[in-house]
């Protein structure tokens, strides 16, 4: 760990809240003299208040130890194939538990809400089935997963759903 690199990230994210030395000090029942120690990168916070801290500035402990970076993420595999059985799920369980059970049709409704969509008709065509794959690909990317483009290719017959994967990818910093 980099003291210094620390310390500045903590001088930086307090000054952006708008207070002293003190006024953390005085919230975290510390003296003064132990933030400065900080900034300056002489010594790092203890760990029984580290998560104090933390929510005092608005940040996380894993982001204040880096100094402001995010550690980087192990990115896990997200197969299409997942996908579509996932689909296939969503839609069985209308057949097992009978499209009226109330827990059937409130996950429906749910999904219908959140998205402002009509789920079941989206499902029921294969270019807009292609879209919700396309959309559960994007959210699986953007929350740590990888994707293999050669199987998008492979399996997607819009090519601006292709692309628009790939520039998710990218984004990322994932080479697919």
């Amino acid at each position: 760990m980099d003291n210094l690199r620390i310390g500045r990230y903590i001088q930086h994210l307090r000054k952006a809240a708008g207070m002293t030395q003190k006024e953390l000090a005085d919230k975290l029942s510390i003296s003064f003299q132990a933030v400065s120690k900080w900034e300056n990168g002489d010594t790092l916070p203890d760990t029984g208040i580290l998560v104090e801290l933390c929510n005092i500035l608005g940040t996380t402990v894993d982001r204040l130890l880096n100094g402001g970076s995010n550690l980087p993420v192990e990115r896990t595999p997200m197969k299409l194939e997942d996908v579509e059985k996932g689909f296939e799920y969503l839609e069985k369980i209308g057949e097992l538990f009978g499209e009226d059970c109330t827990f059937y049709t409130g996950m429906i409704e749910g999904i219908n809400n959140k998205m402002s969509i009509d789920i079941l008709s989206y499902l029921s065509v294969p270019t807009t089935r292609e879209v919700m794959y396309a959309e559960v690909l994007i959210q699986g990317i953007l929350s740590g997963k990888t994707v293999d483009m050669r199987e998008i290719e492979e399996k997607f017959t819009n090519p601006g759903m292709i692309e628009t994967i790939r520039s998710y990818v990218e984004k990322t910093g994932e080479t697919g």
